[in-house]
């Protein structure tokens, strides 16, 4: 898609389901690196830029959404770097998604002699993407360390509910959507039969929990009250 002419992007968001451009690198200093003759801006960003702005123009059509690539770990990018663009990219250029591929050496390429990101980290950015795009979340809100990575032994918002709330847990009778949202185990779904259940009664227990299809709730427990108080768990034998 790069260097393609508006006539050209629009017909083409007609036809196909979704249209790509891999910036391949979070700021022009890494596209540097990765690929010298790129232009990050004048060249990949905006055509990013020009599709959006071709939905804006005709919001009636059904026409194709946008991707993008980055790769991850070849030329000391940081998590930060790439979620922030991320999320850049989803609130101002109406990106569909965002795909991290984790950097491979291949022999007889510059980048032979360095090492293979670990696919853990590619896995925590799909996370961490997920909460940005689908979930509400602010760049700032995601738990990254003085590095600008973040936990590998962690996924995103269990770390940020092991700072937040282990102290100040959510009130499940009280909480609103956005603040469900941020209880590990409890999704969209879970959040909002939590919404519907509440109005018929009171949620006092695990197992009310487990009848709305919250699959682990003892997982969900430390983080939680129920009707004011702290969750009664089995206590793990081994």
């Amino acid at each position: 898609m790069p260097g393609i002419e508006y006539d050209q992007l629009y017909r083409l968001m007609q036809l196909a389901d979704r249209v790509s451009v891999n910036l391949e690198g979070p700021t022009q200093e890494r596209l540097d690196a990765l690929a010298p003759k790129k232009d990050f801006q004048r060249e990949l960003l905006s055509m990013l830029q020009l599709a959006e702005q071709i939905r804006r123009t005709h919001p009636y059509e059904k026409l194709a959404g946008t991707v993008t690539q980055f790769v991850v770990g070849a030329v000391g990018d940081t998590d930060q770097e790439l979620l922030s663009l991320s999320n850049r990219l989803y609130r101002h250029y109406g990106l569909t998604r965002a795909y991290y591929s984790g950097f491979s050496p291949v022999i007889q390429t510059p980048f032979e002699n360095l090492p293979a990101t670990d696919p853990l980290r590619e896995h925590r950015l799909y996370q961490a993407s997920f909460l940005l795009r689908d979930y509400g979340w602010k760049v700032e809100d995601l738990p990254f360390l003085s590095d600008g990575n973040m936990f590998l032994d962690m996924d995103p918002k269990r770390a940020w509910a092991e700072r937040h709330l282990r102290d100040a847990p959510v009130e499940i009778m009280t909480a609103s959507r956005e603040q469900l949202l941020r209880v590990p185990g409890i999704g969209p779904f879970g959040a909002n039969a939590i919404l519907r259940a509440r109005r018929l009664g009171r949620l006092t227990d695990l197992s009310h929990l487990r009848q709305l299809n919250i699959r682990a709730p003892e997982q969900v427990a430390q983080y939680i009250l129920l009707d004011g108080h702290r969750p009664a768990t089995q206590m793990n034998l081994f």
